[in-house]
């Protein structure tokens, strides 16, 4: 019963999200009267609200009926270092709030519910609709937030002369591992719809001047010229067929010598509890794509002509998977 209701957390948090309220007590405690005079919403019906947060750790209430942050909440305040305020209203939204909720149909068929239900595939949405697009860029760091730093501690990127980031979306990814080694100059490569936000990130960062973008689709082509070519969270997004052809269009630009790292969830057997599981029920109702096993990924890289060479775990849900062409 209590698994049953897990949803009621989420939905917390997304109303603290929509109503900003870690913003308004970054400076003071307040009252829920006089948030709500901030927020326009029924006090009383605010209040319920607030005591429900600090009674999960998100808020903290006094003696005076005053609320005001706690660690857990700091991330809910916006345009902060960490913050998770527009990860949650996507995640929490009808992206991915409806498909979850039609997961039977995605169970009874192999099919995307998303698809269905929307009527356009999910990147195809994001496209038509550079609001929610931007809020789900902002997820995948907020989500893959641990990813980065595991990432380049766990693989030698010092080597490589070029490192390429295919389907990198803003560079999260790749200004992590440049910035773990001074050596290597990057190039991002994605939609152009991503061209913008990438560039404020890349020279937030101070990388403008190691980081080339290149707007393209994998699907079309990918830049060749360099000795390294990483793609983070993109082949489980795709059909095995649509996987195939990005993969050959890797293999088209790499040099015999360069290598290709995977970086995904790669599945342990059995019943052991791992995130990669939970995602890919996400994938299952959103996406053509899927979470594999080792197994399964070595076997999806042999199609594509490539060998895997190893698997590195990282101190993140993520492994690295190394492979050449052949």
């Amino acid at each position: 019963m209590l698994m049953s209701m897990g949803f009621a957390v989420p939905f917390l948090l997304r109303a603290a999200a929509q109503l900003c309220l870690a913003d308004h007590l970054a400076d003071s405690p307040k009252t829920a009267k006089q948030l709500a005079a901030l927020t326009n919403t029924h006090a009383p019906a605010l209040y319920r609200l607030l005591r429900t947060l600090a009674c999960n750790g998100v808020f903290s209430e006094d003696e005076s009926h005053r609320f005001s942050l706690t660690p857990l909440a700091e991330p809910l305040r916006s345009n902060v270092p960490g913050s998770v305020r527009t990860s949650i209203l996507s995640i929490t939204g009808d992206l991915f709030v409806i498909p979850w909720s039609k997961l039977l149909y995605s169970v009874q068929t192999g099919q995307s519910s998303f698809d269905k239900y929307f009527g356009v595939p999910f990147f195809d949405h994001l496209t038509s609709n550079p609001e929610e697009a931007a809020m789900f860029s902002d997820l995948l760091i907020g989500h893959n937030i641990s990813d980065a730093p595991a990432i380049a501690a766990a693989y030698d990127f010092s080597p490589y002369a070029n490192i390429a980031d295919i389907g990198g979306g803003t560079g999260h990814i790749l200004t992590a591992v440049l910035g773990s080694h001074p050596g290597p100059r990057g190039t991002l490569f994605d939609l152009p719809l991503n061209q913008s936000a990438a560039t404020e990130l890349i020279q937030s960062r101070g990388m403008a001047d190691r980081v080339t973008f290149t707007p393209g689709s994998f699907f079309e082509s990918i830049p060749t010229g360099c000795d390294l070519y990483m793609m983070s969270h993109v082949i489980h997004d795709w059909s095995e067929q649509q996987c195939l052809v990005i993969l050959a269009n890797c293999h088209h630009a790499m040099a015999p010598t360069s290598h290709l790292l995977v970086i995904e969830s790669v599945l342990p057997e059995g019943n052991t509890f791992h995130p990669g599981k939970m995602l890919d029920i996400t994938m299952l109702a959103t996406t053509p794509g899927q979470e594999r096993t080792e197994p399964e990924y070595r076997a999806l890289l042999e199609k594509a002509n490539f060998k895997l060479n190893r698997v590195i775990p990282t101190n993140s849900a993520v492994s690295i998977m190394e492979a050449i062409p052949v």
